[in-house]
């Protein structure tokens, strides 16, 4: 039987796989784990983070994340719409249009 890998695995396992295991164990077993913020307002702060910062790539992923943490879909687009206005337009827009293609592929 084969042992399922982490996203962390997949993306990175085979390059970094120190990475990959931090990222299981500390972000993911133990940052995320912490019992003073649920896992959705983690995932809002993950989401305004990641537009913030222009990560695309994560930000797609983290917007699944948030929407199996409990997010609505109508949550996502309020942040992206409020996050235009302190992260800059283009950051906005892209989180709007990232959450669109994850709905999509949903």
């Amino acid at each position: 039987m084969t042992e399922q890998k982490t996203r962390a695995q997949q993306l990175v396992g085979d390059v970094a796989p120190k990475l990959a295991e931090l990222t299981d164990e500390v972000l993911f077993g133990d940052v995320w784990a912490r019992a003073d913020l649920s896992r959705r307002d983690r995932s809002m702060v993950t989401v305004a983070a990641l537009t913030a910062l222009g990560r695309t790539e994560q930000l797609r992923s983290h917007l699944s994340l948030a929407l199996d943490n409990g997010v609505t879909e109508e949550e996502l687009v309020e942040a992206a719409t409020h996050l235009a206005f302190y992260a800059g337009w283009p950051a906005g827009m892209t989180a709007a249009t990232t959450l669109k293609e994850v709905l999509r592929e949903r």
